[in-house]
């Protein structure tokens, strides 16, 4: 049974999230769409709900030839031919310019450039970039030597490793973070179990959960080959801000980060950390914030290594439910109710 309000909110959001689970039909046109329909909105009284395409064909009504209710929307057709495009990016070896890549996918340049953004968060040649520096963290492990490494990845030598300022040197993640020491301390929060890892930088890792081993352990997979000490006495203090933090919104902890991801990764946390206490975003809002995808938005939200610190429990979805939180929707709901009172 289809939800009128919530079905009409979707359609006055264009909400794309619920494309394929309604389809909208205006009488004054004989016209049925699906809810992302970019095309001028309708008087409410003028339209009805259908739970599929056949449901309001068989009521009278014909597709919509902008937005294809009965099949591929131009958005799906879009990420089909991105697909493609990052699929001819790994698998060729010679470097395609954007004009070649286009020409290749049947799209114009300009097009192709904002749709593979919007639905990646980077450029062609960023994503490409990234491909290469994901062969290169491959090759790391097992290569005789940086050298070795960065000419199978299909770097030219190893200049470009060093330009760019990263958390660890390539060298470093050859050992997959081998020589690097890392601090944690574990205490109780009113979330349940924290733990709190820092390295020489500040800190890089805050963690929820319910048993300290299952902490160490996600801690152990993120820094694989780092040395790891527990220190709760020497951590204590910035484990006590967070704890305050979390008891008292208002009370933000002051602490140096180590914030290690992408390119677009660290430009969301940022913004993220931009979010006052008490407020939400959207994740549409902030894809247009950051002329992204809300599917990039939610992914990088997904990634975030430090809970409260850097705040993704304040992005919500655009009906206003408590979607998608790594570390449960009721630690997210909590602490959106301590900031809001």
């Amino acid at each position: 049974m289809l939800d009128a309000d919530l079905c009409w909110q979707a359609v006055c959001n264009r909400d794309a999230t619920q494309d394929g689970r309604f389809v909208f039909a205006v009488r004054s046109t004989g016209i049925y769409c699906r809810p992302s329909c970019p095309a001028r909105r309708a008087k409410r009284e003028n339209i009805s709900f259908h739970p599929d395409a056949a449901s309001a064909a068989a009521a009278g009504f014909r597709p919509c030839r902008r937005c294809s209710p009965q099949g591929q929307s131009p958005a799906e057709q879009l990420d089909q031919l991105v697909v493609a495009a990052c699929q001819l990016l790994a698998d060729t070896e010679q470097r395609l310019t954007l004009e070649q890549l286009a020409a290749r996918i049947g799209l114009s340049a300009s097009h192709l450039a904002r749709a593979f953004k919007a639905r990646t968060g980077l450029t062609p040649k960023a994503w490409s970039e990234a491909q290469r520096r994901a062969r290169l963290d491959a090759q790391l492990a097992q290569a005789g030597s940086v050298l070795d490494a960065a000419l199978a990845a299909g770097y030219s030598g190893t200049r470009a490793l060093y330009q760019q300022p990263q958390a660890l040197s390539p060298a470093q993640r050859r050992q997959q973070g081998a020589g690097e020491r890392l601090r944690y301390a574990i205490g109780a929060c009113p979330l349940g179990l924290l733990l709190l890892a820092s390295s020489a930088k500040g800190v890089c890792a805050l963690l929820f959960g319910e048993r300290a081993e299952t902490l160490e352990s996600e801690l152990r997979q993120r820094f694989a080959a780092a040395q790891l000490e527990r220190d709760d006495n020497g951590l204590g203090d910035w484990l006590s801000q967070v704890i305050a933090q979390i008891e008292e919104p208002r009370r933000a902890a002051q602490l140096p980060l180590d914030i290690r991801g992408t390119v677009f990764q660290q430009q969301l946390w940022r913004a993220l950390q931009q979010i006052p206490p008490g407020q939400t975003r959207t994740y549409g809002e902030l894809a247009a914030q950051l002329d992204s995808h809300p599917r990039a938005i939610a992914r990088a939200c997904a990634s975030n290594p430090l809970g409260l610190l850097v705040p993704c429990h304040r992005v919500i979805a655009s009906d206003g439910r408590l979607s998608g939180y790594r570390w449960g929707i009721e630690r997210k709901a909590a602490l959106l109710r301590g900031e809001q009172r």
